[in-house]
């Protein structure tokens, strides 16, 4: 029986932070790397390029295995979670999943997609308003736990809250998991706003409706309108949209201000997922019968199908009605 407690799976950012708040504070952690040489350049310099200025702590193992833990953490870029899966040792620890987005083609959210790979394993989602600088600072933060089981939901929060991470629970597993991948669309239409210089207001106003079309979408699929209203739907998108340092907005901010998508992917070492979840969720919302403009506006706008005034005018074109 492994005496490693918590298994973070990826080394980016996310993952690494919060691998880095659970030694700190004494738990038996093993943090996987795909690439073994990176892991044995982390356990060599003990830093992360992703977080430079973060000493990884002596109890922090960095592992080129799946480790057999009590709870694996899954933080790998959401196209990369299916690859993953079909990797991992059929082990009965639960999975908790803090990908962001939608798998494209089969259109997925991550809860889905890992249970239909492996169906008799618990499955849970961690997601929330978080920039990993700052949870590995040791700032205070936030987010949410999703699991459906209630018990199960009781034992992951008491293994993976901290002092630093305040957990709150929710049963309602679709509503989290949407509004984590949603609000990185909509962080990109933020940036776009802000880019081309339309203003505060109009950023504003884009949030709130982006916010009422992810609740219409979260109550199509079975989840609730109120779940996208909380930390893992409105304040994950309150950070999102105006963090200066999140991939997503500024994105959008380069976008707003004529650089092709292109060009702005070329430079980025890390994974902008809101690229890849645009026209998946507007192709789930489509399928769900439930109508998304402002989706449907970044999707024109990352295809080049539109230009900012273009996408601008239809928006603000649409037919009138009630909010």
């Amino acid at each position: 029986m492994s005496d490693v407690e918590i298994g973070v799976l990826g080394t980016g950012a996310w993952g690494t932070s919060l691998a880095v708040m659970w030694a700190r504070e004494g738990r038996q952690v093993a943090l996987w790397a795909r690439d073994a040489r990176r892991a044995e350049a982390m356990r060599e310099t003990r830093r992360n390029g992703r977080l430079p200025d973060v000493a990884l702590p002596e109890n922090l193992g960095v592992v080129g295995e799946i480790p057999d833990a009590g709870v694996l953490v899954v933080a790998v870029p959401m196209q990369h979670l299916r690859g993953l899966l079909g990797a991992m040792p059929a082990r009965p620890a639960p999975l908790v999943l803090c990908c962001k987005g939608l798998e494209s083609g089969s259109l997925l959210l991550p809860p889905e997609a890992a249970s239909a790979f492996w169906p008799a394993r618990d499955v849970a989602v961690l997601t929330g308003p978080n920039f990993a600088h700052e949870v590995a600072a040791g700032l205070p933060a936030a987010a949410v736990l999703a699991a459906e089981d209630s018990g199960l939901r009781a034992g992951l929060m008491a293994a993976l809250a901290s002092r630093n991470l305040r957990l709150y629970g929710s049963a309602d597993v679709t509503g989290a998991a949407l509004g984590g991948a949603a609000k990185n669309v909509i962080a990109i239409a933020a940036g776009v706003v802000m880019g081309a210089g339309l203003g505060e207001n109009a950023r504003a106003a884009l949030i709130t409706r982006g916010l009422a079309e992810i609740g219409r979408l979260a109550a199509a699929l079975g989840g609730r309108a109120e779940t996208v209203a909380g930390l893992c739907g409105l304040g994950d998108m309150l950070l999102t949209c105006t963090g200066e340092t999140s991939r997503n907005y500024s994105l959008g901010v380069a976008m707003g201000r004529g650089r092709a998508l292109a060009e702005v992917l070329a430079g980025r070492q890390g994974v902008t997922e809101g690229v890849a979840t645009a026209p998946a969720l507007l192709a789930r919302a489509l399928r769900a019968g439930v109508e998304m403009p402002v989706t449907a506006a970044v999707v024109d706008l990352l295809s080049g199908a539109m230009g900012v005034a273009e996408t601008v005018a239809g928006l603000m074109g649409r037919a009138l009605r009630d909010e």
